[in-house]
């Protein structure tokens, strides 16, 4: 093999800015969870109406990948039953102004 014609099977720039803020919000329904949590605290029943079409097995999925990569914080509640609460750290609150410039080029572009 030319050393000319090599393609590396893993990307060139593994450390990428743009691919580490994917890694984070890709998900499927990231979006729609982090659109809800901009407006304020929801629990996992509020989430789960406000977004109609997700199962809880896809959303229960969704909240924890967000919470794993410090988007979101899970606060647990002594009552019976348990009371959990999801609210945005600093870090998910600054996605709001990436993902308002999405929504505006879509807009513009489709």
């Amino acid at each position: 093999m030319s050393v000319n014609n090599y393609i590396p099977k893993v990307p060139a720039c593994i450390d990428c800015n743009i691919e580490k803020t994917l890694n984070v919000i890709g998900g499927k329904w990231a979006f729609l969870v982090l659109r809800e949590l901009f407006g304020g605290k929801k629990r996992f029943g509020e989430l789960q109406r406000l977004i109609s079409a997700v199962s809880p097995r896809a959303l229960t999925s969704t909240l924890r990948h967000l919470e794993e990569q410090g988007v979101l914080e899970r606060h647990v509640f002594p009552t019976v039953p348990v009371t959990v609460e999801y609210s945005l750290t600093p870090k998910g609150v600054d996605l709001h102004q990436i993902l308002k410039e999405m929504k505006l080029w879509a807009a513009k572009w489709t």
